[in-house]
């Protein structure tokens, strides 16, 4: 047990444990430090000069987030010196800042405009040469504006220590220090996987989705085109944010309606594709087994966790399953299937997927992913795109009384509502091997693979064998698996990685929230209640019992893993 620590700030006793920062501590006494480079568990380094404070008895000001309390600590937040260094740290950081803030997209939700007025600033007190970088928006996922960077590193320490990639960092010296990218190329000459949590991360409207917007609006104006849309199933756990309603409220219904609303479009629910992509999973999972192809399989939902293994494990790109995401399956049903079902031409289908991930944007402009140079999806959105076209459409969120989504792709399981969360695809995926396999299995429950922890390992016995899996997510933990694996170190059976921690509960296309937020709410655990609790309310628990993916197989795909399914729903990959 720790030792606990006294301490006074703004002359209010606090009791904290041993190793507790001056900013924490501050936070438990229900006073706010103002910060920028902060980011709990991600980046620590005191490099803004935000949150500084005075400590009585010391000369000068002490940064909160690097300092830790000590027994009769005597703290104070909002002193005249205090006040006075962080507005002219603001200041100085608006002097070198693009103050486009009418068109940025973090107007309104910027960290740095909120301390500006908070401060009451005068952003013209320092004037001096202004940086002119080149936008660079060579990626279909994610565009980059150093112009309005503020060298908090937010946005670096998450490429190189949460996500292990290291596409980005510190370039160049003196005034032209900038964050870049290896020999300062563009980003689509790198080994940037697209995950987007650079985005999430940074606090100001540096980096931001390449948005399709204009596209879609388009598809929905041009009487040409037949415009359908599908949601991820954590989308209806986060939109709710982009509207100041609380993380963890769940707005499945309201979204559906507010899309219907945005012209003469269908919106089916891509749980319908999770429950597919299981049902091709499992049976590959047997296949494998019963063959001796390579294991363990890795599952293969995540675009971004599949550019990682093609930048980086080209041995090993045998193992991931041949399954399309579910985004991909759901393009590839609706130009086939759907197209000859109501006689449209698969050139007059407009797919607009809404995700919560930037590297579905990659993953819809993968050449495999197309027929005859159709894409199999069209457009994928952002859950923050999604939330800006409502906005634009005047509509109010909020009040809406909500709809369901349209058939024929209505109708999905639990199973398919938790892929959202990490552990998600793996305990979906189970539930339909074990009753494969064990004929009259019916446990649906696997709680070992469940949480936010960033790897996670269980082993189940199924068809009377143990069944060894691991789960994680946020790829610097992919890579620690990866390896551990390569080396012989660990033998498992199925693994699942998501790429970015949490899954896509937290993905790159998530609503952005401030580290007011970050720092002190667990947004990973209020985001996958939604999907849990969803699943746990609906009637039909297994992927294998949905009357959709039936109606798929009977119609027009025959079996799981038939040359017909596979010719559509499987995929292959590319060393990089």
């Amino acid at each position: 047990m720790k030792k606990m620590i006294n301490l006074k700030i703004n002359d209010i006793p606090v009791t904290v444990p041993e190793g507790t920062s001056v900013l924490q501590a501050a936070k438990m006494a229900n006073i706010e430090i103002p910060s920028l480079c902060y980011l709990k568990d991600i980046n620590c380094i005191g490099a803004c000069r935000v949150c500084v404070v005075e400590i009585k008895g010391r000369r000068g000001l002490t940064a909160a987030c690097t300092y830790p309390v000590e027994e009769g600590l005597e703290v104070l937040t909002n002193t005249p010196m205090v006040r006075a260094s962080r507005k002219t740290t603001i200041e100085l950081i608006l002097s070198t800042h693009r103050k486009k803030c009418l068109s940025c997209v973090r107007g309104n939700h910027c960290e740095l405009q909120k301390l500006a007025y908070d401060y009451g600033i005068d952003e013209d007190r320092f004037r001096g040469e202004e940086p002119n970088y080149e936008i660079d928006e060579t990626t279909p996922y994610v565009v980059r504006d150093n112009n309005k960077c503020i060298q908090c590193l937010r946005c670096v320490s998450t490429c190189n220590h949460v996500q292990g990639v290291g596409a980005i960092g510190q370039i160049r010296r003196g005034f032209d220090v900038r964050v870049g990218s290896p020999f300062d190329q563009g980003l689509d000459s790198t080994t940037c996987v697209g995950c987007g949590q650079c985005i999430v991360s940074c606090p100001v409207g540096a980096l931001y989705e390449k948005s399709n917007i204009d596209e879609v609006w388009d598809a929905i104006a041009d009487p040409k085109k037949k415009v359908v849309f599908f949601t991820a199933p954590s989308i209806a756990a986060t939109l709710g944010e982009c509207f100041d309603m609380p993380p963890g409220t769940h707005v499945e219904d309201k979204m559906v309606q507010a899309i219907r609303m945005l012209g003469d479009v269908e919106v089916f629910n891509m749980n319908v594709t999770a429950d597919l992509t299981i049902l091709e999973e499992a049976n590959e999972l047997i296949e494998r087994i019963k063959t001796n192809k390579p294991l363990p399989m890795f599952t293969s939902c995540c675009p971004g966790w599949i550019k990682f293994m093609e930048h980086n494990y080209h041995d090993l790109l045998p193992n991931l399953s041949t399954c399309k995401s579910p985004q991909a399956m759901f393009g590839a049903v609706l130009k086939s299937y759907y197209c000859q079902k109501n006689h449209i031409d698969s050139k007059d289908l407009y797919v607009v997927s809404v995700i919560p991930c930037t590297a579905k944007k990659f993953e819809a402009s993968r050449p495999e992913l197309s027929y005859k140079g159709i894409p199999d999806v069209d457009v994928a959105l952002t859950t923050r795109e999604l939330s800006r076209m409502i906005k634009g459409a005047g509509i109010n969120f909020k009040d809406l009384p909500g709809e369901e989504f349209d058939n024929p792709f209505a109708i999905a399981s639990g199973a398919g509502k938790i892929f959202g969360a990490t552990g998600g695809v793996m305990e979906a995926a189970l539930r339909t091997a074990a009753n494969i396999l064990d004929g009259t299995n019916e446990k649906v429950d696997f709680m070992d693979v469940r949480g936010i922890p960033g790897i996670k390992e269980a082993t189940y016995k199924i068809a009377g064998m143990d069944v060894d899996v691991c789960v994680a997510s946020g790829l610097a933990n992919a890579r620690k698996v990866v390896e551990m694996i390569r080396s012989g170190e660990k033998k498992y059976l199925f693994v699942e990685i998501m790429a970015c921690p949490g899954g896509c509960i937290n993905g790159g296309g998530q609503p952005v929230q401030s580290d007011s937020v970050r720092n002190y709410v667990d947004l990973k655990t209020l985001r996958s209640s939604v999907l849990y609790n969803s699943d746990r309310e609906n009637d039909l628990r297994c992927s294998h019992e949905s009357p959709v993916c039936q109606m798929l197989y009977d119609e027009y795909l025959e079996k799981p893993g038939k040359a017909k399914a596979h010719s559509l729903l499987h995929t292959s990959y590319t060393p990089r």
